[in-house]
């Protein structure tokens, strides 16, 4: 195993992409050992998912039953644990609010991954445009499971 238990996907509003990516690992990566979060950099109180989300989510067979958005909090972080954000900006916000965020345990994730652009917001955009951010993730999350299969071999 990788030292990591818990990997936390992050976004604004933890009702996007955080999910999605947080979901996306869970099925692809099923018996990884590894706990899978998503939360949101700017959580007033716990929301539902974005609508086009759920129902994108749902178009892909995965349950969103029971939903709620949730703020990134410093106790979601420990010393097994790896956080992902989904664009630059937000992993400056990351390592200034949450005192155990660093370096080393907190990236972008398409960075990380290999890949030049932040995962795009879909934010007020087509359902269409979610489907493609899902798709992205997708991609994504699939290279991160080969990296951190990886990183086991390695050990």
């Amino acid at each position: 195993m990788t030292g990591i238990r818990r990997i936390i996907f992050t976004d604004k509003d933890g009702a996007s992409r955080s999910p999605m990516a947080s979901s996306l690992f869970t099925s692809l990566w099923p018996d990884s050992g590894i706990e899978s979060m998503c939360r949101g950099l700017v959580v007033p109180f716990p929301a539902p998912l974005n609508q086009k989300t759920e129902a994108v989510m749902i178009s892909q067979g995965i349950d969103t039953a029971g939903f709620l958005a949730r703020q990134l909090v410093p106790e979601d972080l420990d010393d097994h644990t790896r956080i992902f954000v989904m664009e630059e900006k937000q992993l400056g916000q990351v390592l200034e609010r949450i005192p155990l965020a660093n370096e080393h345990n907190t990236f972008v994730l398409s960075r990380y991954v290999g890949d030049e652009l932040d995962i795009m917001d879909p934010y007020g955009a087509a359902i269409q445009t979610y489907g493609i951010c899902y798709e992205v993730l997708r991609t994504s999350i699939e290279k991160l499971i080969d990296i951190l299969k990886g990183e086991e071999t390695n050990e």
